[in-house]
């Protein structure tokens, strides 16, 4: 295995990336801005992706911008987060959804048919398209050839109501493979070494684009694996070139009509260079509680586990199960340890069935779940209390497996069945020279078994205008974002170290995603993982009445994870205006000023530390500081943070362009655009 030492990125001097499959995409979608580095640019999106999780709000927002019917190529709707129905709040929501995707022109893909990425994938996905979704691995199209960006849920509003999605330009890190993964090295070991050379703020404000001799190895499912998982690093998103594996696995899924091939020029030039040699990995883990606590699987061996869980959008394709059913095959599951098989969409379930691996998987004593996230966002298969779980999943979060005091492993089908086996974490390799196996050959099936039964068409314009939107006693109105003051003035209300997590800010769950339509009442778990006194807090503070808003300081990678908006709303329904944090994750940056939140950056991190909770903070002058004519670079500008309790001040920075300053001033995207309307 590479040392970390050995794994340096070039960065390469002169006119920057040229000729890459990313600039082409961009090029061929871009309609605002420049394409340099660090600037705001505007692209054209061909489809959109959302959630359950995120898409109750979604529709919502494109009720309030008076949408008639959806203006992109195609528009998805997936029910795969809430699946677990212990009451009616979830069906409440998968029945708004439903009335809401067909009101707008959006196809609807019923629970139980699929995690949103792999289906999206088989059913939808065209190499060279755009596709903006309301779910943060949205970026595992990129497997495709597309550009594929995960956002918040009011950018997709936007991009379904024919706007542009902005995003500032990265730079594009070109990632070159070699040679060919050797036996019991499966494609998460190649992102989880990415994880383990930069941890997960290594790509941030950057595009991995992934060329070279061993991109042919890698099936399309092999990529998505890797492209999924450019999330955990802060990636803008992943991109792989569209080639013969891409025309393959359309063919298979009876789309090759929709193959179009997308390359780099032969002489690309990219702004950072890396190279992994495919041949010398090993098998990896990430040790509990972050994606990017990576070290070799034989260096934590033997250790016992309670739980293997293979599955989720990280490890979604047939070959993953296919895998582990060709391991435990005539074997049983060690005592004491359970055996969670999450398959990722009907398809895979049914060719899995077909080709006998599901009889061999329950037979060996695994648990066969429905098809979606389920364990993944913490909607059930919950661990026990410190015991390991080892998973395929893509997260590692504190509490995000729905168990607060959790200890989850991240690693390959191929370790998390040898150690189902075993009852210890196993290196693969280890258990195969044990059992005298050599590596299972798995022959994917030349024609996928496609199931379009569970994906319901949009009905045409002329029915679709008369559908009213089902809304049960659970589906809250959004709350109402007043604009911001020119003089801000509060306490800190809370602070925080650093990579705090989304699922920290506002947690899934199977106690809090039933309340993702219900703002109001999913507000009292905001920051609850990290201090449970917040809510109550906040709304002290909001019902005295004697400051605008209030603060919360952050460390670095503030906000990394999920796309999730309800992580900016319903702290700004508590009271929210501003988070000064050392430097934040790019989704949530965005969505904190999609809501009207500013975020600020400390120019000396050192200042973060003379902060205390429950210190008062002052901004004055902001609507002159964030007016269109206020002096401003691709970096920001800076402002004066007052502690009154402290009689002293920092330089922070914002890094709003001129239309985000005019959307932070306003309170947010809505009441921007109403007023933009109420001038015209």
């Amino acid at each position: 295995m590479v040392s970390a030492d050995a794994a340096a990125v070039t960065t390469v001097t002169g006119n920057g990336a040229r000729g890459t499959v990313t600039q082409r995409l961009i090029h061929d979608h871009l309609v605002e801005g420049e394409a340099q580095p660090g600037r705001e640019i505007g692209l054209r999106v061909d489809q959109t992706l959302t959630q359950d999780a995120t898409g109750t709000l979604v529709m919502q927002e494109l009720e309030s911008l008076g949408l008639d019917r959806v203006r992109t190529e195609v528009s998805v709707q997936y029910v795969d987060h809430n699946i677990l129905q212990a009451d009616e709040r979830n069906a409440e929501d998968h029945a708004f959804l439903r009335s809401a995707a067909r009101r707008f022109g959006v196809w609807y893909s019923k629970p139980g048919n699929g995690v949103s990425h792999p289906t999206h994938m088989q059913r939808f996905g065209v190499p060279g398209k755009t596709l903006a979704g309301s779910d943060s691995h949205t970026c595992a199209a990129g497997s495709l050839g597309m550009l594929a960006v995960g956002v918040g849920g009011l950018e997709v509003a936007l991009a379904m109501a024919g706007r542009p999605l902005y995003l500032r330009m990265p730079r594009i890190w070109g990632v070159r493979l070699t040679g060919e993964l050797p036996p019991w090295v499966s494609a998460k070991d190649v992102i989880l070494e990415l994880l383990r050379r930069h941890g997960v703020k290594g790509a941030v404000n950057r595009v991995l684009e992934y060329h070279g001799p061993g991109v042919e190895s890698l099936t399309a499912m092999d990529r998505h694996v890797i492209a999924n998982m450019g999330a955990e690093l802060g990636a803008t998103t992943s991109v792989f070139p569209a080639d013969e594996a891409v025309r393959t696995f359309l063919r298979a899924e009876g789309r090759e009509e929709d193959f179009v091939p997308v390359a780099a020029e032969p002489d690309a030039v990219y702004d950072l260079d890396e190279e992994i040699d495919l041949a010398s990995l090993e098998p990896l883990i990430a040790r509990p509680s972050s994606p990017g606590n990576v070290v070799p699987v034989r260096e934590v061996a033997g250790r016992p586990i309670d739980q293997a869980a293979i599955g989720s959008s990280a490890n979604p394709g047939l070959r993953d199960f296919a895998v582990a059913a060709a391991m435990v095959a005539g074997r049983r599951t060690a005592d004491g340890v359970s055996l969670d098989v999450n398959p990722t969409s009907r398809e895979i379930l049914q060719d899995l069935t077909r080709t006998g691996g599901t009889l061999d998987l329950v037979a060996a004593g695994a648990r066969l779940h429905q098809s979606g996230c389920l364990g993944c966002i913490g909607m059930g298969q919950a661990p026990a209390a410190g015991r390991n779980s080892l998973r395929t999943f893509p997260r590692n979060f504190p509490g995000r497996s729905g168990t607060e005091d959790d200890s989850v492993w991240l690693c390959s089908p191929e370790t998390a069945t040898a150690s189902a086996l075993t009852g210890v974490i196993t290196d693969p390799r280890d258990w195969a020279a044990l059992a005298g196996v050599a590596a299972p050959h798995v022959d994917l099936p030349e024609h996928a078994s496609v199931n379009r039964e569970m994906l319901e068409e949009p009905p045409p314009p002329e029915r679709a205008a008369s559908i009213e939107l089902e809304r049960g006693p659970n589906v809250s109105a959004l709350p109402r974002l007043d604009p911001l003051p020119d003089v801000l003035e509060g306490p800190v209300l809370l602070k925080t170290g650093d990579d705090v997590s989304t699922d920290e800010i506002s947690p899934a769950g199977a106690k809090a995603l039933p309340y993702r339509s219900n703002i109001p009442k999913l507000a009292e778990f905001t920051f609850t993982r990290i201090d449970p006194e917040y809510p109550r807090r906040a709304a002290e503070t909001a019902q005295e009445g004697a400051y605008d808003g209030h603060f919360v300081v952050g460390g670095d990678n503030y906000g990394q994870g999920s796309s999730r908006e309800h992580a900016a709303i319903t702290p700004r329904h508590l009271g929210l205006r501003a988070v000064v944090a050392k430097s934040f994750a790019r989704i949530h940056w965005q969505n904190l000023v999609n809501f009207g939140v500013l975020p600020l950056e400390f120019e000396d991190c050192g200042d973060a530390e003379r902060i205390r909770t429950g210190d008062v903070l002052r901004l004055d002058g902001l609507h002159g500081l964030l007016g269109a004519d206020a002096d401003a670079d691709s970096q920001g500008a800076s402002l004066r943070l007052r502690s009154v309790t402290r009689d002293e001040s920092y330089a922070v920075r914002h890094r709003l362009s001129p239309r985000q300053r005019e959307i932070v001033r306003a309170g947010g995207i809505i009441p921007a655009l109403a007023a933009a309307n109420s001038r015209r």
